[in-house]
């Protein structure tokens, strides 16, 4: 299955921001814009809503402690309990450094799955690129074109609000 897209080749940030706002106003959905750095304010300028990955990273991390201590508890309380320097069987204190460290591997490897899984980022042998000039020092607005899309009035809209230039690509592998 392959997507069409309509590609709007900018120059500068601030007059990509400015045209994002005007592109959205004008009805349009904004597939993807591609920058080969990060710009301030255009997730607000592409209505993205806040992430929820620090509450999965906050979920991530209280199973690991949680399972840090049951595994302290367990195995020094009762499944092997020994009398190490006159302390009881389950020291709280002495499981912190334990607990730490399975609280950050578990949130650590837990986001990476999570973050890959919610983005749909699985391994491949071929990453599809749009244009190859995002990675480099162009901005790239990228909307998904179907039967229905008027290109000349996509073009005339994008090199209205400062598109160097518009191009056309369809991707199979998207």
């Amino acid at each position: 299955m392959s997507k069409r897209f309509a590609l709007g080749i900018f120059e500068d940030e601030d007059v990509l921001l400015h045209a994002i706002e005007n592109v959205r106003e004008a009805g349009i959905k904004i597939y993807e814009v591609f920058s080969p750095f990060p710009v301030h304010g255009i997730d607000d300028a592409l209505g993205i809503q806040r992430s929820r990955l620090p509450i999965a990273a906050f979920f991530l991390g209280m199973t690991g402690l949680s399972f840090a201590l049951w595994m302290q508890i367990y195995m020094l309380g009762f499944d092997w309990p020994m009398i190490i320097g006159g302390k009881p069987h389950i020291a709280l204190p002495a499981f912190i450094p334990v607990a730490f460290e399975l609280t950050v591997f578990f949130t650590c490897h837990g986001m990476v799955i999570t973050f890959y899984t919610i983005s749909s980022l699985y391994p491949r042998w071929k990453t599809p690129v749009l244009d190859v000039r995002a990675t480099d020092d162009k901005f790239v607005m990228a909307i998904e074109m179907n039967e229905k899309t008027d290109l000349n009035r996509l073009t005339q809209l994008l090199r209205a609000n400062g598109a160097s230039e518009v191009n056309e690509k369809e991707m199979s592998k998207f």
